[in-house]
C-alpha cells in the first residue's frame, strides 16, 4: 500500500506588494531586488488574517480537487513558523475551520522545512496505522507579522500564503517513493525570530525593540541552504535509484532565484525542469512548496508516473527532500 498525492490546493492573499511599493519604505528599487533575488513581488495578508484562515482555504480547495470529504480526512499536519497562537495549534483551528472533525491535528515546527518534514511525517504515521487513511499536509505562513518593514535586507524577501496536499493510501505506484531530513542547531543564530518564546519573553518593552522580527545573516543562509538542499537531494535520489534526468520536476522552497540556480546546477537538472514562482509570491516559507505544487498540478504540467524531487531549508537549521511518484 503507498501513499499518494490525491489533491493539492493554495492560497494567497489578494494584496500585492511590488518591489516599486517596497521602494517608497526602504532605500531600495525594483532592479535591486530582482537581480539579487528573482522576486517581482509579493502577497501580504490583511492585518485581521490568520495563518489558520489561510490554511483552511488551502485545505478546501485541496480536498475539493481531490474529492475527498472533510469528514474524510484522519490527519492534519501544519509546518508554520508563524502560528495563529502559542497553542493551540494551527492545525485545530484549520480543523474546526473546514469541519474536519475526525482529525488528528498538530503543527510542525520547522520554518521553511515544514511542509517536506510534514509529508513524511504523515507518510510514516498512515504506514504504520491503519486508522490513517486520508491526510492533510500544510504550510502556512504570515510572515509579514514579523517582518520589520524598515529593514530592506528580509522585508524584500518574505511574503504570505499557504499551499495543502491530500495524501491518500492507494495500491498504485505512485506516492512518497523516499525522503531524506537533517538539522543543525549549532547554526541556529544565523536565521530567527528571538521574541515570543522563553528566551525573550515579548512584553511591551519588548514589543518595541527589533526582537520580536526576523533576522538573518544572508550569506551564511545561502552557503548553508545551497550545501544542506544538494546533500538531501542527491542522498534521497541515491537511495531510491533514481538519477537527475529521471526527474521531470525539481521543486526547491522558493527562497531566491541564486539559491534555486545553484541548486539546480549542483544537482544536475536543466533549470527548464526547475519549478519558480517567486518572482510573483516572494518567500513564504513553509508555504511556498505547497503553492508551486498546487500551481504546476492545476497547469498539467505533471502527468501520472512522474517523479518530482521537492526540497527545502529553514531555520534551525533545518532541511529535507521528498521523493514523489505522481
Amino acid at each position: 500500500m503507498g501513499i499518494k498525492i490525491a489533491g493539492t490546493g493554495s492560497f494567497a492573499p489578494e494584496r500585492v506588494v511590488t518591489n516599486d511599493d517596497l521602494a517608497k519604505l526602504v532605500d531600495t528599487n525594483d532592479e535591486w531586488i530582482s537581480s539579487r533575488t528573482g522576486i517581482k513581488e509579493r502577497r501580504i495578508a490583511d492585518a485581521d488574517t490568520t495563518a489558520s484562515d489561510m490554511a483552511a482555504i488551502a485545505c478546501e480547495n485541496a480536498l475539493e480537487n481531490s474529492g475527498i470529504s472533510a469528514e474524510e480526512i484522519d490527519l492534519i499536519i501544519i509546518g508554520t513558523a508563524t502560528s495563529d497562537m502559542a497553542f493551540p495549534s494551527t492545525a485545530c483551528f484549520t480543523q474546526q475551520k473546514i469541519g474536519a472533525t475526525n482529525a488528528v491535528c498538530f503543527d510542525v515546527s520547522a520554518a521553511c522545512s515544514g511542509l517536506v518534514y510534514a509529508i513524511e511525517i504523515a507518510e510514516s504515521m498512515m504506514c504504520a496505522k491503519s486508522q490513517y487513511n486520508n491526510a492533510l499536509v500544510v504550510g502556512a505562513e504570515k510572515f509579514s507579522s514579523i517582518i520589520d518593514w524598515k529593514d530592506r535586507n528580509t522585508c524584500v524577501l518574505f511574503g504570505d500564503g499557504a499551499g495543502a496536499v491530500v495524501l491518500s493510501k492507494d495500491d498504485s505506484e505512485s506516492g512518497l517513493v523516499g525522503s531524506s531530513l537533517g538539522s543543525n542547531g549549532q547554526f541556529s543564530g544565523i536565521l530567527k525570530t528571538p521574541g515570543g518564546g522563553t528566551v525573550v519573553n515579548m512584553d511591551n518593552e519588548t514589543a518595541e525593540t527589533g526582537d520580536r522580527f526576523l533576522t538573518m545573516e544572508g550569506q551564511e543562509v545561502f552557503k548553508q541552504a545551497v550545501t544542506c538542499m544538494v546533500d538531501a537531494c542527491k542522498k534521497v535520489m541515491e537511495e531510491s535509484g533514481v538519477t537527475p534526468d529521471q526527474i521531470k520536476w525539481l521543486i526547491p522552497h522558493q527562497a531566491n532565484y541564486r539559491i534555486l540556480k545553484a541548486v539546480a546546477s549542483r544537482l544536475k537538472i536543466a533549470e527548464e525542469r526547475v519549478f519558480m514562482n517567486l518572482d510573483k509570491y516572494g518567500n513564504t516559507s513553509a508555504a511556498s512548496i505547497g503553492i508551486a505544487m498546487d500551481e504546476m498540478n492545476r497547469a498539467n504540467k505533471v502527468k501520472t508516473g512522474d517523479y518530482v524531487l521537492v526540497t527545502a531549508f529553514g531555520g534551525g537549521l533545518t532541511w529535507g527532500a521528498n521523493l514523489i511518484r505522481w
